[in-house]
């Protein structure tokens, strides 16, 4: 596969991805209120797991690497998670005096995306 045809892979994940990361920030805000950074749990959570499942799924050979991998994994689930908002999030949290959210903020997106990473992996081995 040609560059060019690589990086159109990773900008339709990415325009799609990065349309759904503002859409559940949107409804997590909607539904959650604005005390805690929701959206950015909520992104990271589901995109933890989707590259979870996707991962196994290539290991598996159940789907080749390109274009899944390149669209899905490098584009859409790039532009749908990012720990820099994550990393802000917290911080705004702890400068603004509110520790114990900060704290929870931390161990919530730590803890949920690695368990859904693993569990995403699982899906596919049948574990």
């Amino acid at each position: 596969m040609s560059s060019l045809g690589i990086y159109g892979f990773i900008a339709i994940g990415g325009a799609i991805g990065a349309c759904s990361r503002y859409f559940i920030a949107e409804m997590a805000l909607l539904w959650l209120g604005k005390d805690f950074p929701f959206g950015t749990l909520l992104v990271n959570i589901i995109g933890s797991f989707l590259l979870g499942l996707l991962y196994a799924m290539i290991e598996q050979g159940v789907i080749e690497i390109v274009p899944w991998r390149t669209m899905v994994g490098i584009g859409f689930l790039g532009a749908l998670t990012t720990f820099s908002t994550f990393s802000v999030d917290t911080l705004l949290l702890l400068q603004q005096a509110h520790w114990w959210k900060g704290v929870l903020n931390i161990f919530l997106n730590l803890g949920s995306c690695l368990l859904m990473a693993w569990l995403g992996m699982q899906v596919i081995k049948g574990n």
